[in-house]
């Protein structure tokens, strides 16, 4: 009955599920055994070989799964979800298997010096963070989720549930500071926590292009391509750093299709959708935009709070919502910008033995709020969106009304309203006299097509930088 029930619960998902999904999460499990409770009632008992994957299984599909074995079964069943113990490797085969290699043509060569000598084996060569680059403090249970995140941390979290499979390869761009390392180092350190063994690199482009000068000099090429294809997870940052360079464009495409030949995983950030990287040959950035391209977004007001909140409550001190508000609304730019102004409020109190309030805040950022209340004026706003757009500045007073002079002059007043302290009647009247209702309409326009459309919303978040200098 165990087995025949299962199969049938499986049978059913297969037909409701995308194929995808179905052959990634479902597919894989053992099949559950059926046992009863002290009071006869009937669990399926499910074995899942980690803890990421148990959570997911869990929260997507288990209810779903409960109902499908009690409508098969004709009775109540409860699902029952657990970790599969993990078995430990024999010690002589990773006495044997540490510091392994592999040559071109596939064969594996063991380091003699491991066969030979008595003692306990080596760690695994990604046992050892300086080896992997990961930052061990950068996970996914301190990463704020938000909308801002949301496609870019559930791609990531597939990925370091089913590495190999699903979003291969997964490209995730967006402005600086606004988490994407954050969100590559949580795939590898989940990664790591379920299979230590795993091979995981993580690092910046530059390194990967210091790696390719320095065995260009040596003509050791077979030793860059030991170092990257043979990797199960390759994290790299800043592609965008690739431009120009086409022998590390070359040996960055080598590994790439060596990796994914292998069914490994590659993640990488850059500062903008593959297609708008310059300089770089279209037969990578085809390859790039071959997976899943997701962005993250600057995060939005409620996410900057709830960001702020677990930060300070990570060093240890209790913010204040009214504080948090205030702060997530005079800091927009990034995630750093918004970590720069915690560190300086805590310090601030702790310094000045004050509690945190709203009055602290502003004497703590009080160099921050001065500078971007001068700095930025409508017309620097007028200025840096007519050039961005390329337009005359002189259209943003004009009556023109063609969609290539419209659309930038409302992007104009929405970030004017964001930036400034203008009211909507002083808005209008900078932008040629203007009733404030033209300008609400702008805003609300701007602002609505900014959660949706990734694009302008990227554009906009260049803008808001370039502005805040």
């Amino acid at each position: 009955m165990s087995s025949t029930l299962w199969q049938q619960c499986c049978e059913r998902l297969a037909a409701e599920l995308p194929e995808q999904q179905f052959t990634t999460w479902i597919r894989p499990l053992p099949p559950g055994v059926v046992s009863a409770t002290p009071e006869g009632n009937p669990v399926v008992s499910v074995r899942v070989p980690n803890r990421f994957k148990l959570d997911w299984i869990r929260n997507q599909y288990g209810s779903r799964i409960e109902a499908l074995l009690t409508e098969l079964a004709g009775e109540p069943v409860r699902l029952e979800l657990s970790l599969a113990p993990r078995e430990p490797a024999p010690r002589a085969q990773a006495t044997a298997t540490a510091g392994a290699t592999t040559g071109a043509n596939g064969i594996v060569q063991l380091p003699l010096q491991g066969l030979l000598q008595p003692g306990p084996p080596p760690l695994p060569e990604t046992a050892s963070p300086a080896r992997t680059r990961l930052n061990p403090a950068l996970t996914f249970d301190n990463l704020v989720p938000g909308r801002a995140n949301q496609m870019a941390r559930t791609a990531a979290l597939h990925v370091a549930g089913a590495p190999g499979q699903m979003y291969n390869p997964l490209f995730i761009y967006g402005g600086v500071g606004l988490g994407k390392t954050h969100l590559i180092h949580s795939v590898g350190n989940a990664l790591l926590a379920d299979n230590p063994n795993a091979r995981v690199l993580y690092l910046h482009a530059e390194q990967f292009i210091s790696d390719v000068v320095k065995n260009y000099q040596r003509k050791t090429f077979d030793e860059l391509k030991a170092k990257y294809h043979s990797l199960d997870l390759l994290l790299i940052d800043d592609v965008q750093f690739f431009a120009g360079k086409e022998r590390t464009q070359e040996e960055f495409f080598n590994a790439f299709e060596a990796l994914l030949a292998k069914r490994a995983h590659i993640i990488m950030t850059s500062d903008t959708y593959p297609k708008g990287l310059a300089d770089i040959d279209e037969r990578l950035t085809s390859r790039f935009d071959s997976g899943l391209t997701v962005a993250i977004e600057p995060p939005e007001l409620e996410m900057r709070v709830a960001i702020l909140m677990k930060k300070s409550d990570a060093e240890g001190t209790e913010m204040p919502e009214d504080v948090a508000f205030f702060v997530a609304k005079n800091v927009r730019a990034n995630v750093r910008e918004l970590e720069g102004a915690l560190r300086k409020i805590l310090a601030y109190s702790r310094f000045s033995h004050k509690e945190i309030n709203i009055q602290l805040a502003r004497d703590a950022l009080k160099d921050l709020l001065s500078i971007q209340n001068r700095q930025i004026s409508v017309e620097n706003i007028q200025k840096t969106v007519a050039d961005f757009y390329k337009i005359k500045v002189a259209d943003m007073y004009s009556k023109k009304r063609p969609a290539s002079i419209a659309k930038p002059r409302q992007i104009a007043m929405y970030l004017a309203k964001e930036l400034t302290q203008k009211s909507l009647p002083e808005i209008g009247e900078l932008f040629g006299g203007r009733d404030h209702t033209t300008v609400l309409h702008a805003v609300r326009k701007i602002g609505g097509e900014r959660t949706k459309d990734t694009e302008l919303n990227q554009q906009l978040h260049v803008l808001e930088q370039t502005l805040k200098g």
